[in-house]
Order: C-alpha cells, then structure tokens, then sequence
C-alpha cells in the first residue's frame, strides 16, 4: 500500500477529505518522529512500540565486487507490534 493509498483509507474510514487525512498522517508521523528523538522511544498501546536503537559499525560486502567495505554506525528505528495489532492480523 502506498501514502496515497493510506490516505485514501483514512479519508474513507474517517469520513473526512483526502486533504484533511494528508494532514492528520503528516502530522502523526512528524509527531512520532519529534518524540523519537527525544525520548528514544514511543509507545501505543495495543499498537505498538517504535524505538532507537543503535547500529555498530561493521563490515560488509559490495554484491557486484564482492570487495570488503566498511559500514558506519548508524541510529535505526525498531517497531515491536503490539498484542492488539498481533492478534488482528493473525
């Protein structure tokens, strides 16, 4: 599913234009993102949890060379489903 799509979705389900779900998705993820460079992490609940976690710096492969490079460390962010979301997409 692309943004477009979503937004479509939430447009439907909401009962409100695709500009106004834009908007509200727009504002979620900045709102998600704000906070997790804060804090570090978020959590809904019954959704979910997204955290930072750090990444080591490590060693790889370029796959058309093969050659050794090396990859720098990095902040990533993890999300860890909730049991509500667990149970509805089983």
């Amino acid at each position: 599913m692309t943004k477009a799509e979503l937004v479509g979705v939430i447009a439907k389900s909401a009962g409100v234009t695709k500009d106004k779900a834009a908007k509200a998705l727009d504002a979620f993820e900045t709102s998600i993102a704000k906070e997790l460079k804060k804090s570090g992490k978020l959590v809904l609940v019954g959704f979910g949890t997204f955290s930072v976690v750090k990444r080591k710096a490590r060693e790889g492969r370029n796959p058309q060379t093969g050659k050794a490079i090396k990859i720098p460390a990095k902040k990533v962010v993890k999300f860890k489903a909730g049991k509500e979301l667990a149970n509805k997409v089983k």
